[in-house]
């Protein structure tokens, strides 16, 4: 029984590592989606989102997720700081035990579980920056950035993870399809909203240019870290290393990445008539995301399903926001985390072992609310934000590139002869 304790909890903290590398991965590809000039502030607030997601989420997220009782009848949890989800730790001889800080029953230490949920409280934030690159402040950034870590994502959390009302009745979201991505994608709808599109993007003519990112080749390894870890990010919600329970979310997760990205490469190439990279890259999380409300519950065969419709919604999607309502999201985070976390959490009621119409109901019930909660506190901090503070820099700066106007610095060193940009070098040699 020891031993078994033992192995579940290593692979709570393997899975851990796994979603944190999901943040090199969502640096790298926000990095290579954004203008070269804006390398550099990207890469920023991403290293200050996980710190504050840990911070915030200590101080007050995970008693505010995770309560043990609740208030308004399962809608708000208890604020306070994290109590390691076991109570009082045991001494022994008036020596602190903390290995031993477990429920009895438990698969895995308090600790593990809270660096665990950590991580996901901070992904959420994450998808939030790539949608806002570009032209936002960094200050007002990061406080938006702490308040939704801190406060509306525990309080959506808990409606379901910490046992609210929507467990209560009977909604399922097995690693956050709705409660990480969905969140995070509406919350990234509102800022955009308001935030308003990059200088250029939009002409008084009705055209829409077309803003490339700066490296196709970092936008891939990022996507790929992504999908590394998401076997993290879904096997660890298996919340045990039980042999069958994590080796099908692994096959399952795996397929639907893959269908979504095959859909995405036919879909992306009926409406544009070209091999569209940036379609199929964020096919693929597009299916990784749908998979991920019920990726314990489904077969191969329905996985794949699940991942071939994310990956025909990821272009017509990312089409409608930028064409039909010209908001302007340079890495197709509404699209990817938003479209495809709703159409994930539906799936549920209609593939797998819970399918039904009243399990349907439900998820729609489920993922409209937490999806407009996230909406709307968004679109409140930031608006409190924009008549205080300011949340867009300003047009000389934005030209300039946020890298040289927020923080002094640039990416590459790099100088321009002949209509070249070449690598510069310093007199010993080496590659500045």
């Amino acid at each position: 029984m020891e031993a078994m304790f033992t192995v579940n909890n290593l692979w709570i903290l393997v899975a851990t590592c796994l979603v944190f590398i999901m943040h090199l991965g969502f640096a790298s590809l926000e990095a290579g989606f954004v203008q070269r000039k804006n390398v550099v502030n990207i890469l920023f607030k991403n290293s200050m989102i996980i710190s504050i997601g840990l911070l915030t989420y200590y101080f007050i997220g995970y008693n505010l997720m995770y309560p043990g009782d609740d208030y308004a009848g399962g809608f708000i949890g208890a604020f306070g700081v994290m109590d390691w989800a076991a109570g009082a730790i045991p001494e022994v001889d008036g020596v602190v035990q903390y290995a031993a800080a477990a429920e009895e029953g438990a698969t895995y230490t308090g600790y593990s579980d809270f660096i665990f949920q950590a991580m996901f409280a901070a992904t959420c934030a994450t998808i939030v920056s790539g949608a806002v690159a570009e032209r936002v402040k960094l200050v007002p950034f990061l406080i938006f950035a702490t308040l939704f870590v801190a406060i509306s994502y525990p309080i959506t959390g808990m409606w379901h993870w910490g046992g609210g009302w929507l467990s209560e009745m009977g909604f399922y979201d097995f690693a956050g399809s709705t409660l990480v991505h969905a969140a995070g994608g509406f919350a990234a709808l509102a800022a955009v909203i308001l935030l308003g599109a990059r200088r250029g993007k939009y002409r008084s003519d009705g055209t829409v240019t077309a803003i490339p990112g700066h490296s196709m080749p970092l936008a891939a390894i990022g996507v790929f870290l992504l999908w590394f870890g998401w076997y993290g990010f879904n096997g660890g919600s298996v919340l045990s290393a039980d042999a069958n329970g994590v080796s099908l979310v692994f096959v399952t997760t795996s397929l639907a990445a893959a269908a979504g990205g095959v859909a995405a490469f036919f879909m992306g190439y009926i409406l544009f008539k070209t091999y569209d990279l940036s379609m199929v890259l964020n096919g693929i999380l597009g299916g990784l995301v749908g998979i991920t409300a019920g990726a314990d519950l489904m077969s191969g065969g329905e996985a794949i399903l699940i991942g071939m419709i994310a990956g025909i919604i990821i272009p017509l999607s990312i089409v409608f926001f930028d064409k039909t309502l010209r908001l302007d999201d340079p890495v197709g985070a509404t699209s990817v985390h938003g479209v495809c976390g709703i159409w994930g959490t539906l799936a549920v009621g209609i593939f797998g072992a819970s399918a039904g119409m009243g399990q349907l109901v439900t998820q729609l019930i489920g993922t409209l609310s937490v999806g407009i909660f996230s909406f709307a506190t968004s679109f409140l901090i930031f608006s409190i934000l924009k008549a205080t503070l300011g949340i867009r820099v300003d047009e000389e700066e934005e030209i300039n590139g946020l890298d040289l106007g927020e923080h002094d610095m640039h990416a590459y060193s790099l100088t321009k002869e002949d209509g070249v940009f070449q690598l510069t070098e310093s007199s010993s040699g080496v590659v500045r």
